[in-house]
């Protein structure tokens, strides 16, 4: 589709998000596309700069309106230079109207060598950071592939602590052999070191991965459904119980503490998204950066931007997203909200007959044009997605 949606004149002054994707590791990992993504040096004025164009390019078109988050990516984005951090923040609040206590996070690894450049972090503005920790064991963590051991990554956490004003970790449960004591021990740790938001995140194996391979080799058994949805129950008890409850399927948080970042998201909030493999949402038009870092740098080089592409989306891609993406979240979805951003009428949305039918057995309710799948519907959340939307 070429040409722009009609997006309602109210979108234009919704807050929105920038996603800032930094690709560099100073070591391979299983997460990275391109062994040009690993670089012990980068040339930063060359990044700086290229960034900042890149961002420049956005702010012109949706430049002015409220800027609700801003968060660091990617690679190793804690290994960023803090002065680009700095002059990327800088340039953002005077592209667009930060909102009260702006929320700025950055990824980082639970190395050493990362939580030391922790503090240069906050102070060229950073006030959040998620931390990849994924497992509080030694054993687990050299299954997953990661290269810190616990002592490690909770002295990265205890340093996160003292410098940050807000602090998400990370867990990977449902890992084959994890018990329900196995799994209920490693989240009561996870909970007593008092962050206001945790990741937690059931183990899926997902095709071309490693993980995949040793399961077609019979080398790894992944956790059964029934388990893993046990783990999953478990979960929900344990940290309601303890006052941070799931506000997402996965996520979970103290009252006031959830990821404004994500939300914009998960509520279909616009997002701009720059540098390398950056993902965007604008008024309609999903964007798309160059992927490889050399061919995002001569990219905007060339034209002042790293876009690859951009698309309309069309009334029925918008509604789509906006519903499976809304649906993960335990407040759920407006439909009115969605039919004005998509132009389609509410009654195309979904399909009532199995809205109905699946709200007489407790997974989804509906209040007006408010529709959300309920604590017990979470498990089933794969599986209700198709049955209920629409488009």
């Amino acid at each position: 589709m070429s040409s722009r949606p009609i997006i309602p004149a109210s979108a234009a002054a919704d807050p929105l998000a920038l996603y800032v994707h930094w690709p560099f590791c100073v070591s391979k990992c299983p997460y990275c596309d391109f062994n040009s993504h690993v670089r012990e040096q980068v040339d930063a004025d060359a990044w700086r700069d290229a960034l900042l164009a890149d961002l420049r390019h956005e702010a012109a078109l949706t430049g002015g309106r409220p800027l609700s988050s801003i968060f660091f990516g990617g690679g190793t984005p804690s290994l960023m230079p803090p002065a680009i951090v700095a002059a990327l923040i800088e340039a953002a609040a005077g592209y667009w109207r930060p909102v009260p206590d702006l929320e700025i996070t950055l990824e980082a690894n639970p190395s050493s060598v990362e939580a030391a450049r922790f503090a240069d972090l906050a102070a060229a503005g950073v006030n959040r950071v998620s931390l990849g920790l994924q497992a509080l064991e030694d054993e687990a963590l050299h299954f997953l592939g990661r290269a810190h051991d616990v002592r490690e990554g909770l002295a990265a956490l205890d340093v996160a602590q003292s410098v940050f004003r807000r602090v998400n970790f990370d867990l990977i449960y449902a890992r084959p052999g994890q018990s329900e004591g196995d799994w209920g021990t490693e989240l009561a740790r996870g909970l007593s070191f008092g962050t206001d938001h945790l990741s937690l995140y059931q183990l899926t194996i997902e095709p071309g991965t490693r993980f995949a391979t040793l399961v077609a080799q019979g080398k790894l058994t992944p956790a059964d459904s029934d388990h893993a949805a046990t783990l999953y129950e478990q979960t929900q008890a344990m940290t309601t119980a303890a006052g941070i409850p799931a506000y997402e399927i996965s996520n979970h948080a103290r009252p006031g503490q959830a990821s404004r970042h994500n939300l914009i998201y998960w509520r279909y909030g616009d997002y701009a998204g720059i540098g390398p493999g950056a993902h965007g949402r604008r008024l309609g038009m999903a964007t798309l950066r160059h992927k490889k870092p050399e061919n995002w740098m001569s990219a905007v080089q060339r034209n002042g931007h790293g876009l690859h592409g951009e698309e309309a989306l069309g009334g029925q891609d918008r509604a789509r997203e906006a519903l499976l993406m809304g649906l993960r979240l335990a407040e759920g979805v407006d439909l009115e909200r969605i039919a004005a951003l998509s132009g389609l009428a509410v009654a195309n949305l979904v399909d009532g007959n199995a809205v109905a039918r699946l709200s007489a057995h407790g997974l989804v309710a509906q209040s007006g044009q408010n529709l959300r799948i309920e604590a017990a519907g979470m498990l089933l959340l794969d599986a209700i997605l198709p049955e209920i939307v629409a488009v």
